[in-house]
């Protein structure tokens, strides 16, 4: 369990004329080691991966590593719907001294889960960096079955698996099946807990922007099996965790940090800022976070 119980998925702040914005990106990383991140995921899903160029993904890297100064692990997301384009770009992730990388699921072309398997393990023979993979169905289109995904996990340098389907039942058969090397994230932060009492290890979170220590509280308190103190964490903690997806993933999470101070709420289009009825409708839960 190298990237320990609580990683973040980082966001990319940006400026008003949508260049990231590299000083709240800085104050945010210190901001994240400080309350209790062990590892960032760096241009994931959160980071509007889809709008970043590659070198832009570079130097958010070197970056973030050059930040971290081995305090937390990083991990690079490097996966794409492109087989060669992913090992081309998880090749060049590993000469700015990440710690692992991140596969998301080939999304839009819809592959076969033998043309799952095949492309995990293309992309592994490239590299020797510990791999997350990551299913995400709602963002894809392609749900990795069970099956699959412990087949997957034969593959030497497969280390973790970041599971974001919602599925109890495929969940629950995927952490009964899989190899002891092998670990798995809730890649939803409103069933870490579910997750954790199925023999999960942890999360990748986006609320750990907002409240990193609180869930790394919730974590250990379960893993000391002090289950009442979880849950209680957890309810209270719920309406952040929904409320960051109120709209399109990460505008509510930049819109939270804007009102914190970390950064402005800028998001490149296909996304759009949030509304002003829907900033009426998240005042609740960022009360919360007074």
């Amino acid at each position: 369990m190298q990237f320990g119980r609580l990683a973040t998925a980082l966001y990319t702040p940006f400026t008003k004329s949508l260049d990231i914005d590299w000083n709240s990106l800085e104050r945010t990383i210190e901001h994240l080691i400080q309350t209790g991140t062990d590892t960032i995921v760096v241009s994931g899903t959160t980071a509007e991966s889809p709008t970043l160029s590659l070198e832009e993904k570079l130097k958010l890297f070197q970056f973030v590593v050059k930040q971290a100064q081995d305090r937390v692990q990083v991990i690079a997301g490097t996966g794409s719907n492109d087989t060669a384009q992913t090992i081309e770009v998880t090749k060049l992730a590993a000469e700015t001294s990440v710690d692992g990388i991140m596969l998301v699921t080939p999304y839009y072309n819809k592959p076969s889960q033998a043309a799952l398997y095949q492309h995990f393990k293309s992309i592994a023979t490239h590299t020797t960096l510990p791999i997350m993979i990551y299913n995400v169905p709602g963002r894809t289109a392609v749900n990795m079955t069970a099956t699959t995904m412990v087949q997957i996990a034969q593959i030497e340098n497969v280390v973790a698996i970041k599971e974001a389907s919602g599925d109890i039942e495929q969940i629950t058969q995927l952490i009964k099946e899989l190899p002891s090397s092998v670990v798995v994230y809730s890649g939803d932060d409103a069933v870490t807990l579910p997750i954790l009492s199925l023999g999960g290890v942890g999360v990748v979170s986006v609320a750990s922007h907002l409240v990193g220590s609180e869930i790394k509280e919730m974590i250990d308190a379960f893993i000391t099996g002090d289950v009442n103190k979880a849950k209680t964490i957890n309810q209270k903690l719920f309406p952040v965790f929904t409320g960051l997806f109120m709209t399109s993933s990460p505008v509510p999470l930049k819109y939270a940090m804007s009102e914190q101070g970390f950064c402005e709420p800028y998001v490149r289009p296909p996304l759009v800022e949030m509304s002003e009825s829907e900033k009426k409708s998240a005042t609740e839960w960022l009360g919360t976070l007074v």
